[in-house]
């Protein structure tokens, strides 16, 4: 059950409440002493505290008992019991952080309800700073990953404008990691433990986004059966994602112009405003001003959207990344068969880096995952790839050792978003440190990988190159080979 500190100085009501709890399955640790609670209240770690508010008829430990139980980490949830209860005490209580309030002499039946009311409510609190934390984690660290220049300007941008409330447009290509970046700039932000919501504007008809971005009231159209929160109002305090806004009709632009100005939204049918305190980031997958000139989108609301613009680069742009990205893709992931770690033939690596990628990192998670659950013996070959890609095998002739599974390079960390190398004082222009390595060709960094892979393998084996070959699953001939060096006995 859970740990309960129990406080009062009135030693027959302690014992019969702290046996009380203890019938109900609990760990009791009570206290006649405030000063000895407050000391207790670290060494024990409790998750309810239960505590008379007066001491000696002073409140002076009793509110330091509800202060320092909600000041841990993670905070006690805390019960108040006095025989001196008034609205007063009461409400005093409840602004220092206490869960609920009980008068002397109080029923049984009442001090059971009120301690599984505050454990409940304990457990719904720490289940959502849990699912919070894990949300955080997923979209802040791991999901955008480049060591390109161009994403090295996106890390950088991110990070200085993440905690500021500006509206933010991110442009780029479908595929390219828009809604990422929308959720990279939220939880990184003051903003993030209110809501994230996304919004699709080309996948509504204008009728129905309308409704579902501002709400609207009973009865204003056929179907409207109850009032109806927006999607404004459901993310007040948080960001809002307006992803390609460029879809929008001309209604619905001018009404996201009104938003954008006055910060307060109208349900449909309904005369009286609403004022929303939301941080927009709009996406668009085309540039907006093209549709400024063909006028289906309007300057004004350009100028109000673009106040602070992220362009994300195509993976055509960045090829370099590609063999960092299904590192990423492949991180954790074993084989359903061999239950190994899948690995990529040198073959499959370069048909991937050739390749135009017109759905972007999107298309490439989906062909690694194709090939991934295709593949025989938990190695990806070039036949295992999507046919749009085979058509470059036919065209670019295979490297020694094609078929042979290459290692996968590491990701670093100054390729993850948030980027802290670029950030320090001293960075070079490219996004590095000056007085770093130099960025290597990308053949050359996958030699190095692979030498250093050979060798600790070699190691492993105590220098029996025979066996360091069957561990790796390639002839010796191979190794020798891959080394630089000649099989002597072969």
């Amino acid at each position: 059950m859970a740990k309960v500190l129990l406080v009062d100085d009135d030693l027959t009501m302690l014992q019969m409440v702290a046996e009380l709890l203890r019938q109900e399955g609990h760990e009791v640790f009570p206290f006649s002493n405030g000063s000895a609670a407050l000391a207790a209240l670290t060494t024990h770690a409790p998750e309810l505290v239960i505590t008379d508010l007066y001491f000696d008829k002073t409140r002076a430990h009793g509110l330091e008992v509800v202060q320092k139980a909600r000041a841990l980490s993670p905070p006690a949830v805390v019960i108040v019991i006095t025989g001196y209860g008034t609205i007063e005490t009461a409400v005093e209580a409840m602004k220092n952080g206490a869960f609920d309030y009980l008068e002397k002499p109080f029923k049984v039946d009442d001090l059971k309800l009120v301690v599984q009311r505050a454990l409940s409510y304990n457990a719904v609190v720490s289940e959502t700073v849990y699912l919070r934390k894990q949300l955080k984690k997923k979209y802040e660290f791991s999901q955008i990953i480049g060591n390109a220049p161009s994403m090295q300007a996106v890390f950088k941008m991110i990070e200085r404008v993440a905690n500021t409330d500006s509206t933010i447009l991110v442009l780029g290509e479908s595929g390219t990691g828009k809604e990422l970046v929308a959720r990279a700039l939220h939880f990184n932000s003051r903003r993030q433990f209110a809501p994230f919501v996304p919004v699709n504007c080309s996948a509504l008809p204008e009728n129905l986004l309308e409704s579902e971005l501002f709400g609207h009231r009973r009865g204003s159209f056929t179907g409207a059966i109850s009032d109806k929160k927006g999607l404004f109002e459901e993310a007040d305090g948080g960001t809002i994602f307006l992803d390609e806004v460029g879809s929008m009709s001309a209604t619905l632009q001018s009404r996201l112009l009104r938003v954008l100005q006055e910060r307060e939204v109208r349900r449909v049918g309904e005369n009286t405003p609403i004022y929303v305190n939301v941080r927009v980031v709009a996406a668009s997958n085309e540039p907006l001003e093209k549709r400024i000139k063909e006028g289906t989108f309007r300057e004004d609301l350009y100028y109000r959207l673009n106040v602070i613009a992220i362009p994300l680069p195509s993976l055509r742009e960045r090829r370099d990344d590609i063999p960092l990205l299904v590192a990423h893709f492949l991180k954790d992931k074993l084989h359903p068969v061999t239950k190994r770690p899948v690995q990529v033939t040198r073959q499959a690596m370069e048909v991937l880096c050739a390749h135009a990628w017109p759905g972007n990192v999107r298309e490439l998670e989906n062909a690694i995952e194709r090939a991934m659950t295709l593949c025989e013996g938990g190695i990806i070959q070039a036949g295992d790839l999507p046919p749009s890609l085979l058509a470059i095998v036919k065209t670019n002739s295979p490297s020694a050792d094609a078929s042979a599974a290459m290692t996968l390079p590491v990701v670093p960390e100054s390729a993850l978003y948030p980027l802290r190398s670029a950030l320090a004082p001293g960075a070079a222009p490219n996004g590095g440190q000056a007085g770093e390595e130099p960025v290597l060709p990308l053949k050359t960094y996958l030699q190095r990988q692979e030498l250093a892979h050979l060798n600790r393998a070699i190691q492993q084996c105590g220098g029996d190159k025979e066996q360091a070959a069957l561990l790796l699953g390639i002839s010796k001939a191979t190794l020798y080979r891959r080394m630089g060096g000649e099989d002597k006995e072969a």
